[in-house]
Formats: C-alpha cells, sequence, structure tokens
C-alpha cells in the first residue's frame, strides 16, 4: 500500500499548503515550496516557553510569498525577561511541481530586521499520494546546525547597527545545514478532516539565543499536527528542539474573494419604463460604433431616434434620488437623454452610483430617454462622467444581459465640473448640504517594540456642511473609551518629533477635536483637480494644505503635487499650538502596472521632520476593493540617527465596508508599521486628491463594472 502511494504522484494542488510555526507555508521550522492560493493574506500567532511568534502573511503573486512577523522572546543578554524583535520573510517559486519535478522554492528570512532569525535556503518538495516530501538547503539561521562547508562564500557578517536594513552582501554566506521532512495527509476520520501529521529535520541548532552554547537545542528533529476544521482556521500543535510544546493558530482569506456577506442588501427592483406614445412606439437608441471608449470632455454624444414629447418632473426626480442615498446637483432632460449630477457618501464606485441613480429614476423619466448621462460629485468636485444606454441597464436588471455585454455601452468621459444645462427641467440648485455621523473606532498600533498591539477604542463625530463654489467645512472629535497606551515608552528620538510622541497624543488627547477645517475642492480643468485646506488638518498638525493633480480618466498615470505649512498641535488635541513650524510637500507619481492590478506610487519630497526623500508604495487592488500594499521611505536622515529600524516601512490593508452587505463608501485600514520614528513622516489630511478621485478613473471602473447590478 505504502509502495503504491510513493508510485503515484499527486498533483501538489490537490491539497493546499499548510502554515509553518513562524508564519508562511511550511513544514515546522522550515519552509517548504509550497504556497497559498494567490491573494490569500492570513493573520496568526504561535506560542511556547519563552517565546511568542505574531505573524501577518499575503501571497501577494501565484509564485510570491510575504511574510511578517513579530517575536517576544527571551532576552538572550540578560538570560532572563523578554524582549522584541521584528522581520520581513520572502518566499519565491521557481518551479511548479509536475509528474516527474519537484516544485523549487527560494526564500530569505529576517530581511530587513535585526538579523536574529536572518538566513537564506533553496528547498523542494513533491508530492507522492498522502506523502509530502521535502528537502533543502539553509544558510544563516537555517543552517546554524553547520552540515556542510560552504564552498560559494565566506563567513556570515555579524549584524550591527540599528537594523532594518537589507545586507545582500550576507546572503548565503555563512553556515550551511542540510533540512526536511515529510507531511503526511491522514484519512477522514468521522467528522474530523484535514488532519496533517508533520515529522521535520530542521537546520536549525538553536533553541533561543543566549550564547557559549547555552541557547542550542536538544534535538534537531521536530513533530507535529496541524488541523483546518473549517477552510479559514488552523490549528497546529508541535513538539520542537526536544524540549518544548508549541501551538499555533492562523486565520485566512482569500482577498480576490472574500466570503459573501450574510446581511446582503440588494438593490430595489428595476421599475418598468413609462410607456410610449403610439406615435414613438419602438423607437431605441443607436449605439455608436465607439461605445465602450472614452470621450473628450467637449465631444458631443451621438444623437438618438427622435425622442417623444414628454417631460420630467425634476421635484419628483430630486425626491426618488433622495431616498436612493443621492443628492441632487443639476437635471437636464432633453433630445431623447437624461443628464443627471449627484453626489453620495452611500456608494463607493461609479458603476454602483450609475446603476441606482437609473432605477431611482426608471419610472420618472419620459419614455423617449434612452440614455442616462452621469456626473459623480464627492467633496464638492466631479470626479467622473458615465454614459449608459437605458435598455442596457434594463436588460442588466432583468438577467437579459450580462456584465461583459454592458461593459461594451459603459462610456466614461473627463470630470470637468460643469453641471447640466439648465432649462425648465432643471430644479436642482447648489444649496448648503450637511451631513454628520457617529460611530465607534479602534486605533490599533501593530508590532510596537513594547507590545504586538495597542489599541484605542474611541467614539468618534463627524460633521460637515457643504457650500457653494466647492467649499465645504467641517471637523471631528472622540472620545477614548478604552486605552493601552499609557505604558509605551517615551521617545528617544534625536530628531523633532513629529510622529514618535504618538503615545502623549493618545493619552493626553482622551477627550480630542481631532480636525477642523475650510476647504474648498475643485475642478480647474478637465481631469485636472486642486484642493485648498485650512485648520486643524490631523490630530497633530494645523496649518494650511494645498494640492494639485492631474489623472487623465483613460490613462495608466496620474501626476499631482501638495505643499503643507503647518504647526505642531498640543497634545491634549484642543486649539493649542507647540513650537515647532515646518514647510512640508511632496511631488507624487501615480501609476498602474500591467501585473496583477498593481499601482505603483512614487513620492519626492520634504517630510515632516524637514528631511528630504523619496517614498515607494505598491500595491495590489482587487476587484472588490480590498488592497494590499507596502511601503517605504528613504531620506538624508542617517540610519544610525533615524534610531531604530534605520528607515520607516510598513504593510497596509484597505478593505470597503460594504464587502459587509450594505451600501457605504467607508473603508476601514490596518496598517502594520515596526516602529513609528520621526524620519520620512507626511502630513495625513482627510481628503488626498488622489483617494477621492481616482474611482472616476477607467481602471477603477473597469474593475468595479460588477457593482452596476447591485
Amino acid at each position: 500500500m505504502v509502495l503504491l502511494c510513493l508510485l503515484a504522484p499527486a498533483r501538489a494542488e490537490d491539497v493546499p499548503g499548510s502554515g509553518s510555526n513562524f508564519g508562511g507555508v511550511g513544514l515546522l521550522e522550515m519552509r517548504n515550496a509550497r504556497f497559498r492560493d494567490d491573494a490569500t493574506l492570513e493573520l496568526g500567532a504561535s506560542w511556547r516557553d519563552d517565546r511568542q511568534f505574531w505573524f501577518l502573511q499575503f501571497q501577494a503573486t501565484p509564485w510570491l510569498e510575504t511574510t511578517f512577523r513579530f517575536t517576544q522572546r527571551l532576552n538572550a543578554t540578560a538570560g532572563t525577561g523578554q524582549t522584541s524583535d521584528r522581520a520581513f520573510d520572502m518566499k519565491i517559486r521557481l518551479l511548479s511541481e509536475s509528474r516527474f519535478l519537484p516544485a523549487v522554492a527560494i526564500g530569505a528570512q529576517d530581511m530587513i530586521g535585526t538579523g536574529i532569525y536572518a538566513g537564506e535556503y533553496i528547498v523542494a518538495s513533491k508530492r507522492f499520494g498522502a506523502f509530502d516530501v521535502t528537502l533543502g538547503l539553509g544558510w544563516g539561521r537555517p543552517g546554524s546546525a553547520d552540515d556542510l562547508d560552504n564552498p560559494f562564500f565566506g563567513a556570515r557578517a555579524p549584524m550591527t547597527g540599528e537594523g532594518g536594513r537589507l545586507r545582500l552582501g550576507n546572503f548565503f554566506h555563512g553556515d550551511m545545514a542540510l533540512f526536511g521532512g515529510v507531511e503526511y495527509t491522514l484519512p477522514d476520520l468521522g467528522p474530523v478532516r484535514g488532519l496533517r501529521l508533520k515529522l521535520e529535520l530542521s537546520g536549525d541548532a538553536l533553541r533561543d539565543e543566549r550564547r557559549n552554547g547555552r541557547g542550542a537545542a536538544d534535538s534537531r528533529v521536530n513533530a507535529g499536527l496541524a488541523w483546518a476544521p473549517v477552510p479559514w482556521l488552523d490549528i497546529g500543535v508541535s513538539y520542537v528542539n526536544g524540549s518544548d510544546v508549541l501551538a499555533r493558530l492562523s486565520m485566512h482569506l482569500n482577498a480576490a474573494h472574500p466570503p459573501p456577506p450574510p446581511l446582503l442588501q440588494h438593490p430595489p427592483p428595476m421599475a418598468p419604463r413609462p410607456a410610449l406614445p403610439p406615435e414613438d412606439a419602438g423607437a431605441r437608441i443607436v449605439v455608436p460604433e465607439d461605445a465602450g471608449t472614452v470621450v473628450d470632455a467637449d465631444a458631443a454624444l451621438p444623437a438618438p431616434t427622435p425622442p417623444a414629447a414628454t417631460e420630467a418632473d425634476p421635484r419628483q426626480i430630486r425626491a426618488a434620488l433622495r431616498r436612493a442615498g443621492f443628492r441632487l446637483h443639476g437635471l437636464h432632460v432633453a433630445a431623447g437623454a437624461a443628464q443627471i449630477a449627484v453626489s453620495s457618501n452611500r456608494y463607493r464606485t461609479l458603476p454602483q452610483a450609475m446603476g441606482r441613480v437609473i432605477r431611482a429614476v426608471q419610472p420618472l423619466l419620459p419614455a423617449s430617454v434612452e440614455r442616462v448621462e452621469l456626473g459623480w460629485w464627492r467633496n464638492g468636485v466631479e470626479i467622473g462622467r458615465a454614459m449608459l444606454p437605458r435598455n442596457t441597464m434594463e436588460d442588466v436588471a432583468s438577467g437579459a444581459a450580462s456584465i461583459e455585454e454592458a461593459r461594451a455601452y459603459f462610456r466614461l468621459s473627463p470630470a470637468t465640473g460643469a453641471l447640466p444645462a439648465r432649462n425648465r427641467t432643471t430644479a436642482a440648485r447648489q444649496r448648503f448640504a450637511a451631513a454628520w455621523a457617529v460611530s465607534p473606532r479602534l486605533d490599533t498600533m501593530l508590532m510596537d517594540p513594547s507590545a504586538p498591539l495597542r489599541v484605542d477604542l474611541r467614539l468618534a463625530a463627524s460633521a460637515r456642511v457643504q457650500m457653494p463654489w466647492g467649499l465645504s467645512a467641517g471637523g471631528s472629535v472622540s472620545q477614548s473609551l478604552f486605552n493601552t497606551f499609557a505604558d509605551a515608552p517615551p521617545s528617544d528620538s534625536v530628531l523633532p518629533h513629529v510622529r514618535s510622541d504618538i503615545a502623549r497624543y493618545a493619552t493626553e488627547g482622551r477627550t480630542a477635536m481631532e480636525t477642523l477645517t475650510v476647504e474648498g475642492i475643485w475642478n480647474v480643468a478637465p481631469d485636472v483637480f486642486a484642493r485648498l485646506t485650512a485648520g486643524y488638518l490631523e490630530p497633530m498638525y494645523a496649518g494650511v494644505s494645498a494640492e494639485a493633480l492631474w489623472r487623465p480618466v483613460d490613462a495608466w498615470y496620474g501626476v499631482g503635487a501638495d505643499i503643507n505649512a503647518v504647526q505642531q498641535r498640543d497634545y491634549s488635541q484642543g486649539f493649542g499650538l507647540r513650537n515647532y513650524r515646518v514647510v512640508s510637500g511632496h511631488v507624487s507619481f501615480h501609476a498602474d502596472l500591467p501585473w496583477y492590478d498593481l499601482g505603483l506610487t512614487l513620492r519626492a519630497g520634504r517630510y515632516l521632520a524637514g528631511d528630504w526623500g523619496a517614498t515607494v508604495e505598491l500595491a495590489r487592488r482587487f476587484d472588490n476593493g480590498i488592497e494590499v500594499g507596502a511601503f517605504a521611505t528613504l531620506t538624508d536622515v542617517p540610519f544610525s540617527q533615524y534610531g531604530e529600524g534605520s528607515f520607516d516601512k510598513g504593510i497596509y490593508l484597505r478593505f470597503p465596508f460594504d464587502l459587509f452587505g450594505r451600501p457605504t463608501a467607508s473603508q476601514g485600514r490596518v496598517l502594520v508599521r515596526p516602529l513609528l520614528r520621526d524620519g520620512g513622516q507626511r502630513l495625513q489630511v482627510e481628503h488626498p486628491l488622489w483617494d477621492i478621485t481616482r474611482q472616476g478613473r477607467q481602471a477603477e471602473t473597469g474593475r468595479a463594472l460588477p457593482m452596476l447590478a447591485q
């Protein structure tokens, strides 16, 4: 039986990879050549005596696994107590498994941390029936067993300094060791399914980091059991180093295909259009040959067949749109087309806004109207324009047409800020409009050196009054309900404390006026936007901020610039100000990359501490609005002066709240920053132009077009 299993290779995809103790897919302490499904996010932890690991993993592409890890471990210098460590790992697939060849991967761990766990490896895995066999070669920490002399490179340089730097000169240097193991998928045991038995020979000779041999492991042989009781949960227990029991727990989801919301709010049914008078029955729009393309701002849309001579009631249309969650800015019905300008905080994407607007006005528009031209406004500025034939939306709503068929007729044009031409069917005017919200908010600091998680639970209230000419005034206040920042150590930065006093702001500002601003946002030319904001701009800074952005609707790029003259606020976050003043600003370049829906942002300029440098940000954005990204900033501040971590870097996750089933434009953000220091820090304004206008771009609209039916 065993021989038959060994002679019958199985495809690796039949059984998904399972997690290792340190995060990432692997055996126990060692990695294998397996990967999670593309776009998988995993958050988990493992616990053993003297050591805890907290990890966040993202399968960034089908062939690239990334892992950020925070470790609380035994203080090897003192021999007692605990200290913390942060690490970043990466694994790359070199070869996919075939019938006769193994999967092969190469990886590096603790690439830009302190180097305690730094090392590299090459590993191969091959599946034989229920057995998955792994064999690898490690350098550095995975090679500390020192089985082999290194025939390629010399000794590994000791890790010194503040950590956080990529030390390419150490890659594949130093000790080498073989590692390997086998993972056996057990048969189903009644209701218990998905059990896996793991046996491993580790290349790591250490249990902990104590010197003079005191930290050596009693054994390199580790054994464990892994179980996935449900598809999104992994549980594991293992016996490692010949001395310790380790427990592991992780949760994961696929960012590209999250689970459906439990309480999905479906759109209202599509009402029939009013009947045409007999003499106009059968009149339909003539679809242009260039449908599906982007047109110039001033280009005239093709004329439909002659419309029926009926009129829309603007008061009824305004009321219907209000019930659907929209504010009407302008309306013009003529020549077989309805031009409608609206704003809303309820809908995140232009296609969803288009679908909901047509559903709302469908029974109120004349039967002769054959196309709807929508101007979509947000924060007092038009961010996108779209046209959709009315009958296309009717077919999508009834199921007679697919989203892909609708894609051919959904047309975008540049945002200009021009309202529909006014005639006697227009009853909308630019008026004052107020909006407010009260909600709980959880501010987090993940992977701080002294704690894996700090939280500040607040009750926040915000209000904003939208005025004519693109102006608005508003602010926000909050009250801390539960706060764990009180025991955070004080900043030891030698730079101006532009961010590192965050714990003082959190504790002394328990009742805080977070923002109080007057702001103007305008369309200054087709697809050119400008913003001017003055007041208390964010919890730490007050002053004036100006920004301009050019992002052509059909282009893969956008270019912007901002300048800010600010003064630091008191820790209490009232009206008081501190003595620190600075002028900062950046030029920015945003680009859509042709791979995996990746987006690149480059910024260069002056930061809040007066330092000059540049920021690189790379993010992957999914059709559902989830975005996972990473950033790094290098400035003229020397690594030694910056302090621990050497330079600013982090990982973030953005997710739209409409994933939970209720239409909303709001989104959440989780930021994992190994350290919050003072170098490379930017001003955080409420309404950066790229964030509020990018939903009007062709790239974003194309991804979000399925929301036309939602």
